[in-house]
């Protein structure tokens, strides 16, 4: 996918520093006891039993299976590539996962494993987790993962710049960002947990998109809290509200602490309810996750078999 440049219809928005502040501090403050309760009342929705099976393939078919440890090796990353592409082997009809994300020096590996599948690799970049680097290095290790065949790249933004009002700085280190991953997707981190409100994080997903991020996340799963479920009702709206501003789809990525079936399926009512059942599609929404991927996969069986398998039974990264 080429650079996104900034739709017409908010050229405006972006054509100065003075006017992206303008732009960012006009948007409409955030209610945080409405959102949470809003978030609250979703979360207790259910779904029909006949639709759980609907929900836990999607969810699969939704999941970036990670490994983002220091002491991760190639070993490690065929393994969590060979549980992508089978994630249960006894049910060959169990859906893939929708991605594989690595640190950049591992991508040649996850390529070359998931070679023959549409399982993208996902890469994180930008001096991940923390994003304080030079922007020429960050620009090298986003160059260095495309360079390796990432189809994905999860970049972090600077934090600091940006709670320091330096909006212009993140703004252009994410276009140049952008323009370096060539072809490959860019899903913009934001780290909410560090954010400090609900207006900082509505105002980084505005300026992500602005600058155009393919998606937005939201941690890099390093930092707590990361996702909850009212952050993630905020950067869909944000999705939402772009897609009639624009007329563009932009996706949504929950990363950090998403680990059983239950919580997969308040995220997709989420998903259904705040942005539209458009964006139930990998192509529009992931769940980052490491341990989520297996319960998903008890639940399935227990859809399958008609009784609980517990965890020695299904294969742990």
């Amino acid at each position: 996918m080429a650079p996104s440049p900034t739709p017409p219809e908010l050229a405006d928005a972006v054509r100065d520093d003075r006017s992206l502040r303008r732009f960012l501090h006009g948007l409409p403050g955030v209610d945080q006891v409405g959102l949470e309760q809003r978030a609250a009342g979703l979360a207790t929705r259910s779904i029909k039993k006949t639709a759980k099976r609907w929900a836990i393939d999607t969810a699969i078919r939704m999941v970036d299976l990670t490994t983002l440890e220091g002491a991760d090796t190639e070993g490690k990353v065929r393994t969590l590539c060979a549980k992508a592409r089978h994630p249960d082997p006894e049910h060959p009809d169990t859906p893939q996962v929708a991605a594989v994300c690595v640190y950049s020096d591992l991508v040649e590996t996850a390529v070359q494993a998931l070679d023959g599948t549409d399982i993208r690799v996902a890469s994180v970049a930008t001096a991940f987790p923390s994003g304080r680097s030079a922007l020429a290095v960050k620009l090298a290790d986003v160059e260095f993962a495309v360079a390796a065949g990432a189809h994905e790249i999860d970049m972090v933004i600077d934090r600091g710049a940006f709670l320091a009002g330096r909006y212009g700085q993140v703004f252009d280190e994410i276009q140049a960002v952008r323009a370096a991953c060539g072809d490959a997707h860019l899903k913009v981190i934001l780290e909410t947990g560090e954010l400090a409100t609900y207006d900082n994080v509505r105002r980084a997903c505005w300026l992500a998109l602005l600058a155009g991020g393919d998606f937005i996340k939201t941690s890099t799963g390093k930092v707590s809290p990361a996702a909850t479920l009212p952050v993630t009702h905020l950067m869909l709206q944000a999705v939402r509200d772009w897609r009639d501003a624009t007329g563009q789809l932009r996706g949504v990525k929950p990363a950090g602490g998403i680990r059983t079936t239950k919580d997969a399926i308040r995220y997709l009512v989420v998903v259904h309810e705040v942005a539209g059942p458009e964006w139930l599609t990998p192509e529009l929404f992931r769940f980052g996750a490491s341990s989520l991927l297996n319960d998903l996969l008890m639940q399935r069986r227990t859809q399958l078999d008609g009784h609980y398998s517990g965890p020695d039974y299904v294969a742990v990264d």
